[in-house]
């Protein structure tokens, strides 16, 4: 069984490029206990990354934060994955414009 894309958008929303793209995958990724395959990127236009949330082999799920910050995340769902980015966005959008 392959793995079959699931989520795939790309906006702009207040300057911040915001990419989701997710895949179901027949096996978990090494370190993850789901089946989910994904990356969850903000960042401003001038190619800054604001943050982005991944799993990647051996790593399981984490997020990064500005420059070189990196913590693990607690996976729980798809919906809670995107809920917790879009609120991380809109966080960061109160705290930084005016």
């Amino acid at each position: 069984m392959k793995a079959t894309l699931i989520i795939q958008s790309r906006e702009i929303v207040d300057g911040i490029l915001i990419e989701m793209v997710a895949w179901s995958v027949p096996i978990p990724v090494s370190g993850c206990t789901h089946r989910f395959k994904y990356r969850f990127y903000a960042g401003l236009l001038d190619g800054t990354c604001l943050f982005r949330y991944d799993n990647e082999r051996g790593k399981g799920d984490h997020k990064h934060m500005g420059k070189g910050q990196q913590e693990s995340y607690g996976f729980t769902s798809l919906v809670a994955l995107k809920n917790d980015f879009m609120h991380e966005i809109q966080r960061w959008i109160r705290e930084n414009r005016p």
